[in-house]
């Protein structure tokens, strides 16, 4: 913990993670200039750029009182302005180890302010956004003695930003990815009069009582997909009840198109060159085996893992969470409230016994078919025939158990079929729900041409 910077009781301690984002600067710009008390705003950025982006981008744009600390593993730059303190670490982009790396480097410099807010580093805010963030969740303390808001929020375009609107999001679930990631999406939310409980959480926007920043720190060990399911279910387990937002209060940038990403940059190819000791797929890799072991996904246990204050709390328990967000990670199993977008009953509401809970949950399935070129060339319907891939027009899959019994099947259109190839591949996700039980095990592709004619027909185990 740093030496606390600001003594307002309203002081607020901004989490940024940034990678070589141009958005950076008018995010910091427009967070400041829109506070009713810039002066309470301690903003700490994980600065993770590129050379040609240096700090004369921050004085050009009125940022001063320029002082360099130089205290652990990295440089901190110190700059001021409009009163609010901004917290630079200094890092070049080819030394970071991925965003949830980044997030737990910021928490380290939290200074016991009253307040945390985590966002991205491409945002935009409404005026008054920390009186309202703060009034909001202080609405809430006769329901909650450790209220948390996040959500998705709705979207803005860099190119346009005066053209703001949209509606306050809920986070619906979406699917369980092949690794095991629960994944969600926003939906509009209906209008309401105060914020509503959540089941998850949002990466780019968390605003709670400081001491968040401390409780459930990101786990330097994961990388990118896995955070938000693992925080969600570490910040419920000690005690931490989440909510959304009914009101606006910011929006967010979420292609991402503008910018380099860091798997840009942490290829293999880097990798061979020296320049990195693990390229982007590794740490991805690794951080989805941590997942799975700390949220039980498809039976696995944690005894390999050392988790120690990353792993869950005490207040609750993993079980109290998956029946509070409808959510069974052993089987991968989604309660029909949730995949009917109903709101979650208040945690420590009494679960069925074990029999109806499992009846009431069906299996959340991703099935990944990829598939070279030459594997359809050796598989064809007529013998010899070659480049079958390019010559399709439409495809059929089928996805079975390990019974042979047909679990789903699914006709892919000329347009998706289209976008799913590439150098010879061919790529994309077959997602569907099956009863708990029906657990996919092969599945079966045939490409037809533009008459309707068999092309190529392929089997293939499915890949977990």
């Amino acid at each position: 913990m740093t030496a606390l910077s600001i003594a307002s009781p309203s002081s607020i301690f901004v989490q940024i993670a940034s990678y070589r984002d141009s958005q950076l600067i008018p995010t910091l710009l427009d967070l400041i200039n829109k506070a009713k008390r810039p002066d309470w705003l301690r903003i700490a950025i994980c600065w993770q750029h590129a050379p040609d982006e240096t700090l004369g981008e921050f004085w050009r744009q009125g940022f001063g009182k320029w002082s360099t600390e130089e205290n652990g593993d990295w440089p901190v730059q110190h700059l001021d302005y409009r009163g609010a303190k901004v917290e630079l670490i200094d890092i070049p982009h080819m030394m970071t180890q991925g965003a949830c790396w980044a997030r737990n480097t910021i928490q380290q410099r939290y200074g016991g302010e009253r307040y945390t807010l985590q966002l991205d580093s491409h945002h935009r805010f409404v005026e008054g956004w920390d009186k309202l963030v703060i009034d909001t969740l202080e609405s809430l303390r006769a329901e909650s003695p450790k209220p948390l808001l996040t959500g998705y929020l709705p979207p803005f375009n860099p190119a346009n930003d005066s053209d703001l609107g949209g509606n306050p999001l809920f986070l619906c679930f979406d699917r369980f990815g092949t690794e095991g990631v629960v994944m969600f999406r926003g939906k509009k939310l209906p209008p309401v009069d105060a914020p509503v409980r959540a089941r998850f959480y949002s990466g780019h926007f968390t605003f709670a009582d400081g001491h968040f920043a401390e409780t459930v720190q990101h786990d330097p060990d994961y990388f990118f997909l896995g955070e938000e399911i693992s925080i969600a279910v570490r910040a419920f387990t000690h005690g931490y009840d989440l909510y959304h937002p009914h009101c606006l209060i910011a929006w967010h940038e979420y292609t991402r198109e503008y910018r380099v990403k860091m798997w840009d940059d942490h290829t293999d190819q880097a990798k061979q060159r020296g320049e990195i000791d693990e390229h982007w797929g590794e740490r991805s890799a690794r951080a989805y085996q941590r997942n799975r072991a700390l949220l039980g996904v498809d039976g696995e246990t944690s005894a390999q893992h050392n988790f120690d204050k990353y792993g869950h709390g005490t207040a609750r328990t993993l079980a109290d969470y998956e029946a509070y967000a409808g959510i069974s990670f052993a089987c991968r199993g989604v309660h029909e409230t949730t995949l009917n977008h109903e709101p979650p009953l208040p945690p420590g509401t009494p679960r069925a016994d074990e029999a109806t809970w499992k009846t009431s949950l069906r299996r959340a399935n991703d099935v990944r078919v990829c598939l070279h070129r030459d594997t359809f060339d050796k598989h064809a319907a007529s013998p010899g025939a070659v480049n079958l891939l390019s010559c399709a027009t439409s495809a059929n899959v089928v996805v079975y158990d390990d019974t042979a019994a047909d679990l789903y099947s699914e006709t892919v259109e000329a347009s998706r079929l289209s976008q799913s190839r590439a150098n010879n591949w061919l790529d994309f996700r077959v997602i569907f729900l099956s009863a708990l039980e029906q657990i996919p095990a092969r599945y079966a592709i045939e490409l037809f041409d533009d008459a309707g004619n068999l092309l190529s027909r392929v089997g293939h185990a499915v890949v977990v």
